[in-house]
């Protein structure tokens, strides 16, 4: 199956929270790969590298690495901006086509987005718009700070209203300077939204933790079934 990693913002925490859910899945019994389809500001596929070592997974032999980061952009901006910067368009159905051939080797495909669900990818569509051709469930990574209601609760509805199934939330703490506020913006974004899973992401150094996967297989345990299927669909 697919799932798209997606964010409120930059720098939200996605890249970390892929690879968490990476070896959440990994403990779930299933064969797991994570994409980053479109990386900006680098030379490298850095995020991708970045999932890699937390998860102690070799790096990619190269024709899987033009599956896993097929498009890789030096200037950091969205998308579209640094591939015209680069005189280059990016195909929306050739990302298609790359995470598509994934799912026929791999169980689970991580989807990691480029900032938020408006990010242009082209002039005419979107990362929102990317999801949608893709149609598969999304989780979503927020912070644990002041401002982080509104923006959340208009991600999930706009995936929502696109008809997108919002699996769950992973809400970063990483950036929690009051717990209380941190406490009670988490409460009323699950009001707000209707929302049942969220899993509480901390700071994370070199690799992920046995104990923090083990969280991660156990958020995953509670939205699917044992037998993989979408309790929800």
């Amino acid at each position: 199956m697919i799932f798209f990693v997606t964010g409120t913002d930059t720098g939200i925490g996605k890249t970390y929270a892929t690879a968490l859910l990476a070896k959440g899945f990994e403990l779930f019994g299933k064969k797991v790969i994570t994409q980053k389809p479109l990386q900006t500001g680098a030379d490298c596929p850095e995020d991708l590298f970045m999932h890699r070592k937390l998860t102690n997974w070799s790096h990619d032999p190269p024709e899987l690495l033009k599956l896993t980061s097929p498009y890789v952009f030096k200037f950091p901006a969205a998308p579209e901006t640094a591939a015209s910067l680069e005189g280059k368009k990016i195909d929306i159905l050739h990302l298609k086509r790359t995470t598509e051939r994934l799912a026929k080797d791999f169980e689970v495909v991580l989807i990691e987005g480029a900032g938020g669900l408006y990010v242009p990818i082209t002039k005419e569509e979107t990362m929102l718009d990317f999801i949608s051709l893709l149609a598969c469930p999304v989780f979503v990574v927020s912070a644990a700070r002041l401002g982080t209601i509104n923006h959340t609760v208009l991600t999930i509805n706009a995936l929502k209203q696109r008809g997108l199934y919002v699996a769950g939330l992973i809400y970063n703490l990483s950036f929690a300077k009051d717990e209380i506020i941190a406490q009670k913006s988490l409460e009323e974004i699950m009001r707000l939204c209707e929302l049942e899973h969220v899993l509480l992401m901390p700071k994370i150094e070199d690799q992920i933790s046995t104990p923090l996967a083990e969280k991660a297989r156990d958020f995953l345990l509670k939205i699917f079934s044992p037998r993989f299927e979408l309790q929800a669909f």
